[in-house]
Parts: structure tokens; sequence; C-alpha cells
């Protein structure tokens, strides 16, 4: 059953936290009416091992669904993941190994039970529908849409445009999607900004297989700790779930401030009047610091336990007198003049964080700097657009940004 404690403006308030578009909202005050615990459907390809704060943004608001008592289908696209999902590509992704998708596939289910209900879960493979497909049903599927329809997709459209080769099997893709709502009968389908296409595909298959057509939630893409780039391990301006508690720390202190409140409505379970009170202080004078500081103690105790959480600043190797990392941090923004990049002496140098040339590199060698908690060598260096916290010796510390 539902949760009864919840009226139901608490839910659509709930559930609109964090959120992009609903589609329909409409249908998902409709739904709620039926009072009956609706089926919640989040699709994951195991295209990676490792899930960072960004593919959170989706998992907790399952936790939402969770909360309000609606059952949650965690459905990782074992058979998807061997097709490559297109969206926001611009050339054919490769097809994962069989292996690969196994392995992926078992650390995701691992990392997710940090943020919901074991117990509560339904985690379901969509090779267990697609093994037993024969080409005809394929095809059958296939005939639902029309190539002009599978070109309004922005990603498509200009792939065409720009005549790059865009394989028949990508698209499928939005079609098994599509179907997998037919096969889990969901009530409504979570997926990022990126994915509107492929949810609303599903919705249109629905209809033509007689269910009730799913509603369509999109989350935003959260932006990485650069402020700029969505959050993305290649790019290197994310934060993994498997980050140790010291790292995780770091890094959440250095995100920029003009991200604390997204993060905290992405990221954060405390209620959202809690979370305007915070900005509030903060618009008032609260160091933007010790805000950070409360949702990073909130999130190393998600993914740690407690006591990671009220230790992280040492585990960060940040101890300092009070057994804090400063909170009146320098902040110092430094320009490339001409330059790609700022090596570390460099920026031990312009930051005031070193005497001499001579002395940045004596630190460095004795490896008593650290960026973001890790100690690094002579050849680190920063490029425009980045902001990390510089650690030099016991007390030298900076909060930088390369402009």
């Amino acid at each position: 059953m539902t949760d009864h404690s919840y009226t139901l403006e608490e839910q659509i308030a709930l559930i609109q936290r964090g959120t992009q578009e609903i589609l329909s909202e409409d249908d998902l005050v409709a739904k709620l009416k039926l009072n009956r615990p609706l089926r919640i459907k989040a699709g994951f390809d195991p295209t990676a091992p490792d899930l960072h704060l960004g593919h959170t943004v989706l998992i907790n608001k399952l936790k939402h669904f969770q909360d309000l008592g609606h059952e949650v289908y965690f459905l990782i696209g074992d058979y998807t993941a061997k097709i490559g999902d297109p969206s926001g590509k611009n050339s054919t992704r490769p097809p994962l190994t069989d292996e690969q998708i196994k392995n992926n596939a078992a650390t995701y289910a691992e990392q997710v039970f940090k943020i919901l209900d074991k117990e509560k879960t339904r985690v379901v493979f969509n090779s267990e529908w697609f093994n037993d497909m024969s080409a005809a049903d394929m095809i059958q599927l296939s005939s639902q849409q029309t190539v002009s329809r599978m070109l309004e997709r922005d990603d498509f459209a200009k792939r065409y445009a720009s005549q790059t080769p865009i394989s028949i099997h990508e698209f499928l893709y939005p079609l098994v999607q599509g179907y997998d709502s037919i096969a889990l009968k969901a009530d409504v389908e979570l997926g990022g900004t990126d994915q509107t296409f492929n949810l609303l595909m599903g919705r249109t298959l629905q209809g033509r297989y007689d269910q009730e057509p799913q509603v369509c939630i999109t989350v935003p893409i959260l932006e990485g700790l650069d402020g700029v780039n969505k959050m993305s391990k290649s790019l290197g301006n994310y934060v993994a779930i498997y980050d140790a508690p010291g790292t995780m720390y770091q890094k959440i202190l250095s995100m920029p401030d003009t991200l604390i409140h997204r993060y905290f409505e992405f990221l954060s379970f405390k209620p959202m009047e809690e979370v305007e009170g915070l900005m509030t202080e903060m618009e008032n004078g609260r160091n933007p610091q010790e805000i950070k500081r409360i949702l990073a103690e909130e999130l190393i105790e998600r993914f740690h336990d407690a006591d990671a959480a009220a230790n992280a600043h040492k585990s960060a190797g940040n101890v300092l007198a009070d057994g804090e990392l400063p909170v009146d941090l320098p902040e110092v923004m430094l320009a490339l003049e001409g330059q790609d990049a700022l090596f570390i002496t460099q920026i031990l140098n312009q930051a005031e964080l070193a005497k001499n040339n001579s002395a940045a590199k004596d630190m460095v060698k004795r490896g008593a700097v650290k960026v973001d908690g890790e100690v690094v060598d002579g050849g680190f260096s920063l490029i425009s657009g980045q902001t990390v916290v510089i650690q030099a010796g016991k007390k030298g510390y900076a909060k930088v940004t390369v402009e």
C-alpha cells in the first residue's frame, strides 16, 4: 500500500523536487489518486563499473517514490547495453562484451543499495524478456515507428545533417527501451533530460499495446565540480560513490559556491525548508565552506558511515590545530596568461603558498603538496575552469580557480 501519512499534495511536492519535467502532471495526479502502489521504472545500462553523484540524482528520485510506498524497479539494461544508447552521442557507441556487462551490473546493484532499500527494490534485467524474443517479434516491434519519427531525435537529426553515419541498430534502442515499459507495465519511468525521447517512446508504445501510458519524469543533468560541464569521470569533475571519505570531503568542499543550492536540492535528503534555511544563512554571511561541510558529511555518512563522516576532514589530511579545514579558506583566482595550463610549482608561487620557485619544487618533491586531498608530483597542472583545494605543508591552504 502507499504511505497514507503523505497527502496527495505532499506526494506531488516530493516528486517535483529536483525534477526537470513531468509528462504529464495531470496523468501523475490521476495515477496517485488510484491509491495503489505505482510501478516505478528506471533503466541503467551497465556501461561503466562505478557510479558518481550525477547518477544518484535519478536514484534519489527513486528513493522518494519508495518512501511514498510505491514499487521501484531498478532495471539493468544488460540487453540494451549490447546495442549502445545513442542519446547525446555524435558517433556510434561500441558494444560491450558479455563479461563487461556482467561485471558492471554486479557493481551497480551493490552501489544503488547505498540509497535504495534493498528489501523494497526489484532488480530486473531486460535480457529476461528480450532473450526470448524472436526476429519476427523484433520486426513487429520495429514496425511500430517510422524512420522520419526517429530522425526527429536531436542527436540523430544532427548526425544525419552532418552526414555522420547512423547504424540501423541504433534506431532499435528507443524501441527496445520503450518495450521494457511494456514488459514491466510501468506506471512511471524516470530518466535524465537526455532520455526524454526514449521515455516518450515507452509512453507511445504502451498505448499501442493496449496499456495505460506511463508518466515520464526527467531529472536534470548534474554539473560537475567545475560548475560548467556535466559530471563525468572522463572530465575529472566527479565525486564517485566509492571515493574514500577524505577524498569525497575535499572534493565537495572544493566545488564552486554557485553549485551549493543545486547540490543540496538534488543530492541531500534534508527537507527543502531546511535547505532554504541554510541558503538564507549563507546569504546573511555564513561561510559557504560551513554549508558545504554539512552536505559533505551527509553524503559521506550515506555512502560510508557516521564515523567516517565525523572524521573525514582528518582522513583527507586536513588536520589543523582545531581539527578542521579552515572556514576562512583563502580563495585565489589565477590567469593562464597565454599558457595552456599552470603547473603546480607556478600555482604555489602565484597563490603565495611558496616563497619562491625553489621552495615550491622542494615541497612538491617532499610530497608536502596535496590537491583535493591527494599528493601530487611536479607534473600536475590545471587548465582553465578548474577549481581545487590545495594544501602546501601543514598550514598552507587555498581554494584555487584557474580562469
